[in-house]
């Protein structure tokens, strides 16, 4: 393990939670007795350029890629005991990033918000939600995922922390992936509290028509190599095709890759209402948005640039359109997810991100809210949604918003001071 300059948080980095074929279910890592090298980062999913780094700078380039990619690190203070834990799930469309990226290090989370955090790994893509044989093993990712929950209910003791006081909270798609392990039937009591920060919950419903046609134009990319085969660059050059084909099918093909209704361990579209009003007497959620979510989407779908050339007329129309888009994917079915929570007995609070900084060029977008939580200012440096300036990032209003979340995960929702935040 490794720690920090002032010696005051512990890091253990890469440590496997899963294993797993190519296309095949994952199964626990296996028990090791001898000491394991936890000082370095493990490899993230093999995955194309992220269609986010002119938002976000790079996140997962500086790591190593391998299918091999269930693995996890840990972040706890040194002198950490029953602490709450709390489960990162990185986004990017469920196609790009990993929790061992060094702009989502919880350093700061963990010493200031006194709890530990597991940042987490998965498969993507292709790799993780869209097998190319349609009755083979699907929802893989998301199965990796359930497989980091239950070995952090049986290891994290020996970090300090209190597998009874559990959060999961995910951005993007890692939001997403939070509603589907309160979905899914393998996960009761792995988590007792939910973060879903800017997930697009909008984009949920309506995707068999799309999905079918992504796998056929996996199939159609691989004719001439068997899937399991295959090289993992032929591997990504059928999963281009699949979100190629996806954009024909409008919004929701802007989120091509996410778990299977229906499928092991998802329940029924129609199902999904009955389970999440069972869930909420059990689990806590805290649910949000940024206030322009969808202002970097817009700028980077053609439509939008076209605006943009426009000069200042469709510069205010491309901002019209981000508006009515975030109400649509996020902001709209955040605070609708909280209305049924509360309506089906369960605790929700919500909030929004209005912040950003002088000069940033998509206002408070998808992922302004990482560089509050994770990081360090130097790590976000190249980040464009920062904006210019040297000193970008609100330290104070940083330390205010893992307040916040330290506090839900420490209380709940009755550790917030308002049921409605406003950062």
């Amino acid at each position: 393990m490794l720690v920090d300059d002032d010696g005051t948080v512990l890091n253990a980095h890469g440590i496997p939670y899963a294993t797993a074929e190519r296309f095949a279910a994952p199964i626990p890592a296996p028990r090791h007795c001898e000491p394991r090298d936890a000082t370095r980062r493990g490899a993230a999913c093999p995955q194309a350029t992220s269609r986010l780094d002119f938002v976000n700078g790079p996140i997962a380039d500086s790591l190593a890629k391998s299918e091999q990619c269930q693995v996890l690190s840990v972040t706890a203070p040194h002198d950490a005991q029953g602490l709450p834990v709390m489960l990162w799930f990185h986004g990017g469309a469920n196609m790009s990033g990993s929790g061992e990226a060094p702009k989502y290090d919880p350093d700061a989370l963990a010493r200031e918000g006194r709890v530990v955090v597991v940042t987490v790994s998965y498969r993507l893509g292709i790799f993780g939600y869209l097998n190319p044989d349609a009755d083979g093993e699907a929802n893989l990712g998301l199965r990796d995922q359930i497989l980091a929950l239950r070995w952090t209910r049986r290891y994290i003791t020996s970090f300090g922390g209190d597998p009874a006081r559990v959060t999961v909270f995910g951005q993007s798609a890692g939001g997403d992936a939070v509603l589907s392990l309160m979905l899914g039937s393998q996960t009761a009591g792995l988590f007792h509290r939910a973060i879903l920060q800017s997930a697009p919950l909008g984009l949920r419903k309506g995707r068999e028509a799309m999905t079918a046609a992504m796998r056929d134009a996996v199939t159609a990319a691989l004719a001439d190599v068997a899937a399991g085969e295959a090289t993992v660059e032929q591997l990504l050059d059928a999963q281009t095709a699949a979100v190629t084909t996806a954009q024909r099918f409008g919004l929701v093909g802007g989120f091509p890759f996410a778990p299977i209704a229906g499928v092991d361990p998802m329940p029924a579209a129609g199902d999904e209402s009955r389970v999440l009003a069972d869930v909420a007497g059990r689990v806590e959620i805290l649910v949000g948005y940024t206030r322009n979510d969808a202002d970097a989407f817009v700028a980077m779908d053609p439509r939008g640039q076209r605006l943009a050339r426009l000069g200042l007329p469709g510069r205010v129309m491309a901002r019209l359109l981000g508006d009515v888009l975030t109400r649509r994917i996020f902001g709209g079915p955040a605070r609708g997810l909280a209305k049924f929570w509360t309506s089906s007995g369960g605790a929700a609070a919500t909030f929004r991100v209005d912040w950003s900084p002088p000069g940033a060029p998509f206002r408070a977008c998808h992922c302004i809210e990482l560089p509050l939580l994770f990081g360090t200012p130097e790590t976000w440096a190249d980040a464009p949604m920062l904006g210019p300036g040297p000193d970008s990032i609100d330290t104070e209003l940083a330390r205010r918003t893992r307040g916040y979340w330290a506090a839900f995960a420490h209380h709940g929702v009755a550790g917030l001071a308002r049921s409605s935040l406003r950062i």
